[in-house]
């Protein structure tokens, strides 16, 4: 008897001890370490999620872990251009969709503009969405099928959405985040599962007013902020608590946004198959492995790997022996990804990034996260102190260089102003709200720089990187009819020196009108961020928050 009991004595103690160290840590994890008080106390006090792991991946998006990499490494410069200088950079982790943005997304924006914002009462919100479908049309090409069917008709609904502007892309994304948001509120219980039928014009939802002010947002419906399954949390004396989900709370992903050039380019290349020891080697033309445009697999031996211009006249190869499989742009996912899971990111459609175009990369200044176009901004306050936000009677627009309208505000949303002098006294790391020109003067990139005189620049009050930027500036003018006087309008003078200033914007990958030229991800060009083509698509990005791997096991070589 004694035999058997000191053993089970002993399994009953080890029992005790292991069920109360998990007793205790579990309940660490929810005491302050710095006061020790409790956290998360069902009668109030500190609020904050003691149990997140890892940010969830959003809709659409695959993980890019960050590092570093040689940007602007173009290997074939047949233009002597030197537009994009070999600089070192460090690119944090992010994500980034796996396919360009697809017609049936796009639709599904303009569906939603379009029962939010009735076209009889707002015209203007979703004229200002459409992709220019006109964007296809060629003084010597037959187009018309294209104009009518391509964004619209099923067949062509998992193919990449052209004709749309630099600016409509960056509203697109602020749906986006807006959309996933409020369901992610939705499903954990913050908002009522019927929040999506409820949204009206001045009862919309957005992710900045629910975080700066989320008793305004749906124009305060209490039913849908308060009516969620989410059991309601009180304090001691029976006051609600935890009503919002707050940044504390994990819940609430960074913003969709179009991806830097940095970004884009890092991404493009797919290095991972490369890394070895921390370092990079080789040399890579191409998304895929090689030098050339065909496949060397033994599977797929000979096919093409992107979608672009064989030659002069051969946009898709002969009948039944098709190049790439397509004369326009493919649908998404018809040629492999790369090594980051990314599909098409050479050819089939070029794709718009969020940095300003300037001829040299500034590596010199930065090589940590580089992205040419920073304008801070920040809330808006009322008299009485609370956040303003934007109502029916306030929704603006901006008239762009070609006569089209761009949305500028829509209700619901938080109202920004520029930085002033508060924010920038005394700092070091930025001085002015508008970054755009900053460390600009690259002397190539003007062919009368030479005849710039500084004093006169000085007197006039402009800077020497506005005179070196000489580009057109077109006016809108309008007669009493609305329309608009392109005489007055249009800037035809001579002296200008440049296409160049900060509205135009990169874009990259090469599409299915380019030769294999402009497949290179170093490759960079540049368009007027109001103005669409028929050759121009784009993705989105989004931010990662924590660690920089995924893997439980961190590689420190």
């Amino acid at each position: 008897m004694k035999s058997i009991f000191k053993p089970n004595l002993l399994l009953i103690l080890s029992i005790t001890l292991i069920v109360a160290s998990c007793s205790k840590s579990s309940k660490s994890s929810n005491v302050s370490s710095t006061t020790g008080w409790q956290i998360n106390d069902r009668n109030g006090g500190f609020q904050y999620n003691t149990q997140f792991q890892e940010q969830e991946t959003a809709p659409g998006l695959v993980f890019i872990e960050g590092g570093t990499f040689t940007m602007g490494r173009v290997q074939d410069d047949v233009m002597h251009d030197w537009n994009n200088t070999p600089t070192q950079q460090h690119i944090q982790s992010f994500y980034m969709d796996e396919t360009e943005v697809t017609n049936k997304s796009y639709l599904e924006y303009l569906d939603y503009l379009k029962r939010v914002f009735p076209i009889e009462e707002f015209p203007e919100v979703y004229k200002s969405a459409l992709p220019d479908t006109l964007a296809w049309r060629n003084r010597l090409g037959y187009s018309k099928m294209m104009t009518e069917y391509y964004l619209r008709h099923p067949a062509y609904g998992e193919y990449p959405v052209v004709g749309v502007s630099w600016i409509q892309a960056t509203e697109f994304a602020k749906w986006r985040t807006n959309m996933v948001t409020e369901m992610t509120l939705r499903n954990s219980g913050y908002l009522s599962r019927d929040s999506k039928n409820t949204v009206t014009a001045d009862g919309n939802f957005d992710k900045d007013t629910y975080v700066n002010a989320p008793s305004q947002t749906f124009g305060g419906n209490e039913e849908v902020l308060n009516g969620g399954k989410r059991r309601q949390q009180t304090d001691a004396d029976g006051n609600p608590i935890n009503v919002y989900a707050k940044i504390e709370s994990g819940l609430i992903s960074p913003e969709y946004r179009l991806p830097t050039e940095a970004e884009w380019e890092y991404a493009a290349l797919g290095l991972s198959e490369l890394r070895s020891f921390n370092a990079y080697r080789g040399r890579k033309k191409y998304p895929w492995d090689g030098q050339y445009t065909r496949s060397g697999n033994r599977k797929n031996k000979g096919d093409q790997l992107a979608n672009f211009k064989q030659g002069k006249g051969d946009y898709g190869g002969i009948a039944g022996w098709s190049d790439d499989g397509g004369d326009i742009t493919s649908a998404v996912k018809s040629y492999a990804p790369n090594d980051f899971g990314l599909y098409d990111m050479a050819g089939n459609v070029a794709e718009w990034v969020a940095d300003v175009y300037r001829p040299i990369v500034d590596g010199e200044y930065n090589d940590f996260n580089y992205f040419r176009g920073n304008v801070y901004t920040k809330n808006a306050i009322n008299e009485d102190g609370t956040v303003k936000i934007i109502t029916t009677d306030e929704i603006a627009f901006d008239t762009l260089s070609n006569g089209k309208v761009a949305i500028k505000t829509l209700p619901g949303q938080v109202a920004n102003v520029p930085v002033g002098d508060e924010e920038t006294y005394l700092r070091t790391n930025f001085d002015t709200s508008d970054n755009r020109n900053f460390r600009d003067g690259d002397l190539s990139s003007s062919r009368d720089f030479d005849m710039l005189n500084e004093e006169e620049i000085a007197a006039s009050g402009k800077s020497i990187t506005n005179s070196m930027y000489n580009s057109p500036v077109h006016t809108i003018t309008r007669d009493d009819n609305g329309n608009i006087v392109q005489k007055d309008s249009m800037d035809t003078s001579n002296a200008r020196t440049s296409l160049i200033n900060d509205e135009v914007r990169v874009y990259k990958g090469g599409s299915w009108k380019d030769r294999a030229y402009w497949l290179d991800p170093s490759q960079r060009r540049y368009y007027p961020q109001d103005m669409a083509t028929d050759y121009i698509g784009f993705r989105c990005a989004m931010s990662r928050v924590g660690d920089k791997s995924k893997n439980t096991r961190k590689q420190r070589n």
